[in-house]
């Protein structure tokens, strides 16, 4: 291997996308551009600002790319994440998940200190007086929105009262600045019928909008309403409260979100852009052939992968051990050794986790090769 990805001696071959050592985490740039591009458009008409999660994509090729069509910043699902988009740049960055022990907060003042615009939500007084100790130590006020709970009881602190005490303790703290509000209604992003999950998604952004007016009213800050989501992209605007969207999966699409409807019964107008590529890898027994991608290739908690290319039609993957997938052939049909398969990931977030880097590809020829810069950085 001449270089640090065993592919790169691929890259502007043409043909080369063919020849890719397997399995392969494979994006297609015209489709990926597209979606770029699709999604700045729907934010740029609805009046709202655009903070996608990296959490998606842990890239900042994918960072930088998104912040060229007009992004305000990244939303970091951790610590870690934010303090790569940070060390690669990106300014303007809210870490969407509490960080609330010694030494992650140590590391966001860290952080805190480097980039022009860090925010961390907070949903625990508790937590609230630890940064605000840690923010007078270091010197320097912390940026801070208040995460509501939607009803899922992941993180976020109930509306109501509760949300306003928390919001006037850290108001009232010199060493922290209160920005605004996150709402991320996760529970509702799946689900696949239209008016159930509009539903479902206008009772959270009701919930965010009192709350926002709530402060208001009490003459606390709230610049900023952050959430949102791919599943719920051409909902929310209607509320009128999030002033950014949070979305991620929409780069890339997968199983889960192709499933998920838009208003006119049809999917949502992004393309499948990320996919694995595998390689037939034994072929003895009659209407069955073994791949190079089993577990360790897709993420495990969704279904299994669908097949797009390389297969008969009415072929289906199922997994067959750590290392091998089975694809179970049509009645007749066979595969030859070294048969190129093409599945979309069942869910794109931890199927990317999987991998060192994305194979970009446009057409049939490799064109680049982007590291996934954030892996392993779940801390």
């Amino acid at each position: 291997m001449a270089g640090r990805f065993i592919n790169e001696d691929l890259i502007g071959k043409p043909g080369s996308r063919a020849e890719l050592a397997t399995p392969a985490l494979v994006l297609v740039l015209d489709a990926f551009e597209r979606n770029v591009a699709r999604m700045a458009d729907h934010c740029k008409r609805n009046g709202l600002s655009l903070r996608p999660h990296s959490k998606t994509h842990k890239s900042l090729d994918i960072a930088r790319a998104q912040l060229a069509a007009g992004a305000l910043g990244q939303c970091c699902a951790k610590l870690g994440e934010a303090e790569t988009m940070g060390e690669g740049g990106v300014q303007s960055l809210i870490v969407t998940s509490p960080v609330v022990t010694t030494r992650g907060i140590a590391r966001a003042m860290a952080l805190n200190a480097k980039i022009s615009d860090l925010m961390l939500t907070v949903d625990n007084p508790d937590n609230a007086r630890a940064l605000a100790t840690a923010a007078r130590a270091a010197g320097k006020p912390l940026k801070v929105l208040v995460d509501i709970d939607p009803g899922l009881h992941r993180t976020g602190i109930a509306p109501g009262e509760p949300v306003m005490a928390l919001a006037k303790q850290i108001h009232a703290d010199g060493n922290l600045i209160l920005r605004g509000l996150q709402c991320y209604a996760g529970q509702v992003m799946h689900v696949e019928d239209f008016a159930e999950r509009r539903e479902k998604s206008l009772v959270a952004m009701k919930t965010l909008g009192e709350t926002r007016d709530a402060f208001k009213a009490a003459g606390l800050p709230c610049d900023i309403c952050s959430g949102g989501g791919t599943g719920s992209f051409d909902i929310d605007p209607e509320a009128h409260v999030l002033t950014e969207l949070q979305g991620g999966s929409y780069i890339f699409m997968d199983k889960q979100y192709n499933d998920v409807k838009a208003s006119n019964g049809a999917s949502v107008p992004f393309e499948t852009s990320l996919f694995v590529q595998m390689s037939v890898i034994s072929n003895n027994t009659p209407g069955l052939v073994t791949t190079d991608a089993g577990f360790k290739a897709f993420s495990t908690d969704a279904e299994a992968p669908v097949l797009l290319s390389g297969a008969p039609e009415g072929s289906a993957y199922f997994f067959f051990g750590d290392e091998q997938g089975g694809v179970a052939l049509p009645k007749g049909e066979s595969l030859p050794l070294g048969a190129s398969l093409t599945a979309i990931t069942p869910h794109c977030d931890p199927t990317v986790n999987l991998y060192d880097c994305y194979h970009v590809v446009r057409d049939d020829t490799l064109v680049a090769i982007w590291p996934i810069n954030a892996r392993g950085r779940s801390a």
